[in-house]
């Protein structure tokens, strides 16, 4: 990691301008991608393409898209040309019939319908052809991941994240816990054999590797640690709950930027059992994404803004990408739960609610009283949708390691321009009305930004309870806050 004393410059400075903001060239006052932005600013675009460490397909997909914009300027061109010649020949086809009543004009007449229908009918070429080019840029624009913040560190993996911010001491429960210097501790799956509630070889039986079942009350724990982290995001932090499908549309996780990219990572569901409205559909990789599209194509008014939403769900990935990774325990699970927090706001408000959404998943650990460091994503290492982003890394004894336990992106306006997700603002515009007078009109409504967390991710949280609070004896304190939930129950104690 990369000490917060050596964080980058936050300057910007217009796109236009050659200034560079860790090797790449500001955003400046852009939000997110868009067609727009990539076919106006392709240098920028390629400078945070290659910060990111694309992939050359990723590349050639951004030249593609501005070289294909060349061919689609000229197809409106070429459209509206068409639609003005139909137009002006209508227009003489019109008088002529009008005024019929020379002979002379028969010939003129038909002249004029011949280049009216034929201007018809290059308005409609064009206008086919424009369509079709026009979802090839789609498709490719799908590709290609969004622009980075100017504060986001250059890297080229997480081994150069930047360390923002570090909490808790590693020693302090196990002194409290009265750990001697013999005493080496276990990892949580151990432990939790010890309490008789680690029954993975039965969830191995039933669904394959990388599926995992609780008993007892380790089951008890881990829905404990559920319900703590839901009352606390709706009671203290503002958060609305809300219990969605676990099961969406290509289109829903496109929305939210999943797919195309990421296909290989999801369970996707066989067309004869199932499809969202006549698209393929998909398992939940997380919660963002049916709670972000549940604004899908809607006009929110600003005074509603920012919404904020919590949800609790299973959530499915196929790890495609993470063969031979974490193999053990709950660490790296196709299935897990996690409770997710959503927030859709304006961009004067993004960077502050993004702080606040991470605040609150620190919350969850420090309430916890587990140790845990925040870390600034690099370039290298941020997600596809991300334009900035920090990852919270608990401490794990019985690993000796900090593993991520929330990632809180900020993506801009980038998923929202994807699914069609906007506000209309309070204020009002002058323009002037036909017969040359002033009138006031609601402002266009403009993208929203979305922001989204975990808060936290259940069964990794219930790996750091277990690891951090295991005795010398195998038993497991509870935390306090848990207790409450747990019945009571103080200690969880080994089972013989």
């Amino acid at each position: 990691y990369t000490s917060t004393s050596k964080s980058c410059s936050t300057s910007t400075s217009s796109v236009g301008e050659t200034k560079a903001t860790n090797q790449r060239i500001s955003r400046g006052d852009i939000s997110g991608l868009d067609a727009r932005t990539l076919v106006e600013h392709l240098d920028m675009v390629l400078s945070h393409l290659t910060s990111r460490h694309a992939s050359q397909e990723t590349f050639d997909a951004a030249r593609q898209m501005s070289s294909l914009n060349e061919q689609r300027v000229t197809l409106i061109r070429s459209r509206d040309r068409a639609l003005q010649i139909r137009k002006e020949q209508s227009a003489i086809v019109g008088k002529l019939m009008r005024d019929n009543n020379k002979t002379s004009d028969d010939d003129a007449l038909q002249t004029a319908k011949n280049l009216s229908n034929h201007a018809a009918n290059d308005a409609s070429k064009a206008e086919e052809e424009l369509a079709r080019l026009e979802r090839v840029m789609d498709d490719l624009l799908l590709c290609i991941p969004n622009i980075l913040d100017d504060i986001v560190p250059e890297g080229k993996d997480d081994t150069e994240n930047e360390l923002v911010e570090e909490w808790g001491d590693i020693h302090a429960l196990p002194k409290e816990l009265a750990w001697d210097s013999s005493f080496v501790p276990r990892w949580h799956d151990d432990v939790a054999l010890g309490l008789n509630g680690w029954l993975a070889d039965q969830a191995v039986k039933i669904s394959g590797a990388r599926f995992v079942a609780l008993g007892g009350v380790v089951a008890r724990l881990e829905r404990a640690l559920s319900q703590f982290f839901l009352d606390l995001h709706i009671t203290q932090h503002g958060y609305v709950e809300v219990s969605v499908p676990y099961v969406v549309s290509r289109r829903t996780l496109e929305g939210t930027s999943q797919l195309p990219k990421f296909e290989d990572d999801l369970f996707k569901i066989d067309t004869k059992s199932h499809t969202c409205n006549g698209e393929d559909a998909f398992l939940i990789p997380t919660a963002e994404v049916p709670v972000t599209n549940l604004y899908r194509d809607t006009i929110i008014e600003e005074s509603e803004l920012p919404l904020s939403f919590v949800a609790h769900t299973p959530c499915f990935r196929a790890e495609a990408g993470s063969y031979g990774r974490d193999t053990r325990g709950l660490v790296r699970t196709h299935q897990f739960h996690k409770v997710e927090l959503v927030k859709i706001t304006r961009a004067e408000d993004s960077d502050h609610e993004h702080e606040k959404l991470t605040r609150h998943a620190q919350a969850c650990l420090e309430s916890l009283k587990l140790p845990y460091r925040k870390v600034r994503l690099c370039s290298g290492d941020i997600g596809f949708s991300a334009r900035h982003c920090y990852d919270l890394e608990v401490w794990l004894p019985g690993q000796a390691v900090y593993k991520e336990i929330s990632s809180c992106s900020n993506t801009g306006d980038f998923q929202a321009k994807r699914m069609g997700l906007r506000y209309r603002p309070n204020e009002t515009v002058t323009e002037e009305d036909k017969k040359g007078g002033l009138k006031q009109k609601k402002a266009k409504p403009r993208p929203c930004h979305t922001i989204n967390g975990s808060g936290l991710a259940v069964g990794r949280a219930l790996v750091a309870v277990l690891e951090n609070y295991q005795t010398p004896d195998g038993s497991v304190v509870v935390p306090e806050v848990l207790r409450p939930y747990m019945g009571g129950i103080e200690v969880l104690k080994v089972r013989m």
